[in-house]
């Protein structure tokens, strides 16, 4: 798939946002207006509003004593080979970012599972701290609710940290492991110091959709045009919309303190299951940078080499870097990514 093709997906998903059905929402919705920007539909902190590239799905949990529901979309291959490929989002996505990759897996045979984690995108937004833990053992719930024995993953961003704990605790359900542009490659409290809860929620706060586009590109280095940015940008702000708003914000904090708190890096080399790192040579993402010593700074983030050094310490690890391409490595260079991910799969 051409890099044109990537983004056509997500002008897809931006077009669908204005089908009849979503037009009846704008009508009774109240619009938000932030200073220096169009008018905004409100979302509700379910993403609802916001169209995802195929059926959506809800799975019952329970967390912590807490009942909630998991979103999922299980996409069938036309001509399926038998297996199974598992997508992990990132922290800042919701899970219709990959839609390109459902196209690309399921036209080479395999049935695609993708969840919204707990926390994110249509999946319950939990009044409790969020934890590796118990999201590797949601993700494994998924999968005996699907009646799938063992499966592939492909995992970007935070869910490389969420792949990790997976393949550490179930490694006989994962054939083979994919980490494209994983965080967590070390350890954040090295480096950064502790910083209050409550002090987060008000920073995340003030923060414009202007300031978060800025923040995306300055973190992600991403290569896709401005355009196919925007549903990322729509899918954080047009929540605030939402009278349930609060809730939604103090769960996607506490998944910025679960990725401080509960490191995985010291993990990675104890992985026994096939693992490949992609990565993008201009990847240099590290969560929390901005509030390290500035003498610091310069030493966080070097994913590219951190991914090659925590490969060659596993049984069965290898790393790849593709050039010019950032932390959205699958979308800015699809087709290098896709000559990687599906020979390694198909192994």
């Amino acid at each position: 798939m051409t890099r044109f093709l990537a983004v056509a997906a997500f002008a897809a998903l931006l077009a669908l946002s204005f089908t009849p059905a979503f037009a009846a929402e704008r009508e009774s919705g109240i619009a938000q207006r932030e200073p220096g920007i169009a008018q905004r539909e409100p979302y509700g902190i379910g993403l609802e509003g916001f169209a995802y590239p195929y059926p959506v799905n809800l799975l019952p949990l329970v967390n912590d004593g807490e009942q909630l529901r998991m979103a999922y979309m299980d996409i069938a291959p036309a001509q399926g080979n038998g297996r199974v490929v598992v997508l992990l989002h990132g922290r800042n996505f919701p899970s219709s970012y990959w839609a390109p990759e459902i196209k690309v897996l399921t036209e080479a045979g395999y049935r695609v599972v993708v969840p919204d984690q707990i926390g994110f995108g249509k999946s319950s937004k939990p009044s409790g701290e969020l934890h590796f833990d118990n999201l590797a053992r949601n993700t494994m719930a998924l999968l005996d609710h699907l009646g799938i024995a063992k499966a592939d993953i492909v995992a970007h961003s935070l869910g490389g940290m969420v792949a990790v704990r997976i393949a550490r605790a179930f490694p006989d359900r994962v054939n083979h492991l994919l980490l494209a542009a994983p965080i967590g490659l070390e350890d954040y409290r090295m480096y950064v110091p502790p910083t209050p809860t409550e002090k987060i929620i008000e920073n995340e706060d003030r923060l414009t959709a202007e300031g978060y586009r800025k923040q995306l590109e300055t973190n992600y280095s991403p290569k896709i045009p401005p355009e196919a940015i925007t549903p990322f940008i729509d899918a954080r702000f047009n929540i605030k919309g939402s009278a349930e708003y609060p809730r939604w914000l103090r769960a996607f904090v506490s998944s910025g303190q679960m990725i401080y708190r509960e490191p995985v890096v010291h993990e990675i080399p104890l992985v026994t299951v096939p693992t490949l790192f992609i990565m993008g040579a201009d990847d240099h993402n590290a969560p929390g940078k901005p509030n390290a010593p500035e003498a610091l700074r310069p030493k966080m983030g070097q994913n590219a080499d951190l991914a090659k050094a925590l490969a060659a310490k596993m049984a069965r690890g290898s790393a790849e870097v593709i050039e010019n391409a950032g932390h959205l490595v699958f979308l800015d260079a699809p087709d290098k990514f896709n000559a990687l991910m599906l020979p390694f799969l198909a192994k």
